[in-house]
């Protein structure tokens, strides 16, 4: 993933990054993501409308939100700072295929900034990334959607034979360890043919359940992130919503991640049909017309699971049992 000349973050917008629950993922950015496609806001930043897409060329959008003007007033950053906020949502967590586009639906949030932090980002940014694998599993589609940092982030920190020689320091956010990976694209089919043949002679032991648990690395993690209210998320069977996008929180079947013994499964939950769900037709009524799945969600803390951590996590004999 190369770094190029993007919007920088500008220490003026922290405050309001911190309002909306989005700091660390600004961080994230300054160091390995890019705010460098052709995207515009719109509207209230005073840009034009396509559809239901804000559409512009990279050069304008630059030129008008590029860095904010020294000795700018309070309504001015504030400005500035939507506008970083509505291209770090559009182009990194929830970024789509198209490469050049934005949808306007951030703009009713980037305008209410004081409610952004009121929402679960990390809920709704790993349901669009459940959806955009499901998507990709189809043989006809050629290309993952984002955040794919993120999951090339947990692959290096779980599967340590898939892990980078040189990147032993890290700190907060933890994904930042990686930024300075560039890799060629000369190399590309021998990397790929290497990391299928390191797939096919995967051990048990070569997969980490519990890579943060270390104390270095507990050391760097930052104390609000393991406060209960966001723990007891880790460990909820809870639906995952991002507008029409539902996916199953299942973390029932992978208790090992959490320190548990693995029991034999029960049936996976099938929610095929809602995969089809593009907010068209009677879909763009989401909260009403998938109300049940809201509910799931809402009365998530009753359905945390509550198992006993142990030394040594992994499958028990009647998992394996089970499997075999």
């Amino acid at each position: 993933m190369r770094r190029q000349q993007g919007m920088r973050l500008d220490e003026r917008y922290v405050p309001y990054l911190q309002m909306a629950g989005l700091y660390y993922l600004a961080r994230l950015n300054d160091r390995w993501f890019r705010l460098d496609e052709p995207l515009d806001v719109a509207y209230q930043l005073g840009l034009p409308v396509d559809g239901r897409y804000v559409s512009g060329c990279l050069t304008d959008f630059h030129e008008t939100f590029g860095e904010c003007p020294e000795g700018a007033d309070e309504e001015t950053v504030r400005r500035f700072a939507r506008a970083y906020i509505m291209m770090l949502l559009g182009t990194q967590l929830f970024a789509d295929k198209s490469g050049n586009r934005i949808h306007i639906r951030w703009l009713p949030f980037v305008a209410r900034l004081e409610e952004m932090g009121g929402y679960s980002w990390r809920s709704t940014a790993l349901a669009w990334l459940y959806m955009c694998m499901y998507r990709v599993a189809n043989r006809h589609v050629v290309k993952l959607d984002r955040p794919l940092q993120l999951l090339q982030s947990w692959i290096f920190w779980r599967f340590s034979g898939f892990r980078l020689a040189g990147y032993d320091a890290f700190s907060w956010p933890l994904a930042s360890r990686w930024s300075g990976y560039n890799p060629g694209v000369s190399e590309k089919g021998p990397r790929v043919q290497m990391a299928r043949l390191r797939i096919d002679m995967l051990q048990a032991r070569d997969f980490i359940w519990m890579p943060y648990s270390t104390p270095d690395v507990l050391q760097v993690v930052h104390p609000e992130v393991l406060e209960p209210r966001h723990t007891m998320l880790w460990r909820c069977v809870m639906s995952l919503i991002y507008f029409a996008v539902v996916e199953w929180h299942q973390v029932d079947r992978v208790l090992p991640q959490f320190g548990g013994v693995q029991p034999p499964l029960h049936p996976a939950l099938n929610i095929n049909f809602l995969m089809s769900k593009d907010e068209r037709g009677g879909d763009r009524w989401f909260p009403s017309h998938l109300q049940h799945w809201h509910l799931h969600w809402e009365t998530r803390a009753d359905h945390v699971l509550r198992f006993d951590v142990v030394a040594d996590p992994g499958p028990s004999h009647e998992f394996l049992d089970w499997w075999h």
